[in-house]
């Protein structure tokens, strides 16, 4: 009983959970998971992921990125939120693979990630891959 109630507050969270910027305009931006607004093992991920990114530790990042959308694909929360946070970690991890000279995948997950949210700052970044990449 005790346990189903820690996950039911921990997945409530989720629903209040926001994402923050880590990057100026005109580079890309990477989403972070606001502290304890998540389940603890998805907010470490995220976070993780664009910590990497910005320490341009790419490998690492990828990896850390991929275990967020993994965690996020069992997530017990609405799916409208859901999907804005693998958008969110998809464009963290196309940014990684962008910044490792993996152009095809982060394109790929760029892409991924803009036809699951409308959010403006997923477009930025794809936008801005297309204007580094030449397309």
């Amino acid at each position: 009983m005790k346990r189903t109630l820690l996950k039911t507050i921990a997945l409530g969270s989720l629903l209040t959970c926001s994402a923050a910027v880590m990057a100026d305009s005109s580079d890309y931006k990477l989403m972070v998971i606001e502290a304890q607004t998540a389940p603890q093992p998805l907010e470490q991920s995220f976070n993780n992921c664009a910590l990497n990114v910005k320490s341009k530790n790419y490998a690492q990042a990828e990896a850390i990125c991929t275990k967020a959308i993994a965690l996020l694909k069992d997530a017990d929360a609405p799916r409208f939120k859901v999907r804005q946070l693998t958008s969110f970690a998809l464009s963290n991890r196309g940014v990684a693979r962008l910044k490792a000279n993996n152009e095809t995948a982060g394109l790929a997950d760029l892409y991924e990630a803009k036809s699951m949210s409308n959010s403006t700052m997923v477009s930025h970044n794809l936008t801005r891959a297309k204007e580094e990449l030449s397309l």
